[in-house]
């Protein structure tokens, strides 16, 4: 039985993070997948690294590879199994499901399922090596799988898309290394670090197990003028010094377009102006607020006209 060194199938170190192997793996499927690449062995290396993500991105299915696959190491060198080998029973009890103990019985046979007899033995789904471990030396059922692990993706939005809610199509990598398209509606409303749940779109599961799910946790992209904070929106707007002195009218960019503001007489530069109701939708409540902070802006260069009457309004002053 030949041992499968899972670890530099991947070109990982054994105490890679999780995120790491993904990486890794995800670089191999692409150079590997047998539509694109013109290597020989490309579809016998790409269900070999398929098998060693299955494996290194399951937490349980990590640790009994580490703690078990060892053993296989003596039998990779010799062409067969470590002393006393033959009558060892591994406790696979917390396989899921099935519940009560079942352990593995050397030297029973296993049957192919698209892994290599080096998975097999140490994860089942393959027939008869097992049986209960209580009670009667019977043959038990079939393990019926395991429930495919999770995933989580990144999906980058507009801040108006946040708001508003939108239909967008997404590119990700499958279960089996391929990309694939799926619709996605983003409800209104959904913050930064907000997750939309894609039931049934995870990993594959192992033998009848179900896949499992696909989590998006959203980024929303800066935005050019507006800034979120919880459910409220900031903005600055400049204004000119007349229109601070005499008062006057500014315009304010908002999710929906803009909209005319106010300003009063005599407004200082840093004056924050509340439109309420105006800012990011909540989906349990009321809209936030969009403040907007008015900037005086002095021009940088000034014309003869200008420049006069500055100083006549600076004489004014000064008299």
């Amino acid at each position: 039985m030949e041992y499968k060194d899972y670890y530099e199938i991947l070109g990982v170190a054994r105490d890679a993070p999780k995120e790491e192997v993904q990486k890794a793996y995800r670089k191999l499927a692409r150079k590997y997948h047998p539509d694109v690449s013109k290597e020989p062995d490309a579809e016998a290396k790409f269900k070999e690294i398929n098998e060693a993500y299955e494996v290194l991105k399951d937490p349980d299915k990590r640790k009994k590879y580490e703690q078990f696959g060892s053993a296989w190491k003596q039998a990779s060198r010799t062409g067969s199994p470590p002393p006393g080998w033959e009558g060892v029973h591994f406790d696979f009890g917390d396989l899921g499901d099935l519940g009560g103990g079942f352990r593995f019985e050397g030297g029973q046979g296993f049957g192919g399922s698209g892994f290599s007899d080096f998975f097999e033995m140490l994860f089942g789904g393959a027939g008869g090596g097992f049986r209960p471990g209580a009670g009667g030396g019977q043959h038990g059922p079939r393990i019926r799988g395991h429930r495919g692990a999770d995933q989580e993706a990144t999906l980058s939005l507009p801040l108006e898309e946040a708001a508003r809610g939108a239909r967008k199509e997404i590119t990700v990598t499958g279960p089996d290394g391929r990309p694939k398209t799926l619709a996605v509606s983003i409800p209104p409303g959904v913050k930064p670090g907000g997750k939309i749940r894609l039931a049934g779109q995870g990993a594959a599961g192992v033998g009848s197990g179900k896949p499992g799910d696909l989590y998006l946790r959203v980024e929303i992209a800066p935005h050019p003028s507006l800034r979120l904070d919880g459910k409220d929106l900031y903005t600055t707007v400049s204004i000119a010094p007349w229109q601070a002195a005499l008062g006057g009218q500014a315009t304010v960019p908002t999710l929906n377009g803009t909209e005319t503001i106010k300003v009063p007489p005599g407004t200082s530069s840093g004056r924050k102006v509340r439109l309420r109701g105006r800012g990011f939708p909540s989906p349990k409540g009321d809209p936030g607020d969009l403040y907007a902070e008015l900037r005086i802006v002095v021009p940088e260069t000034l014309s003869d006209e200008e420049r006069e009457l500055y100083e006549k309004l600076r004489d004014a002053a000064d008299s």
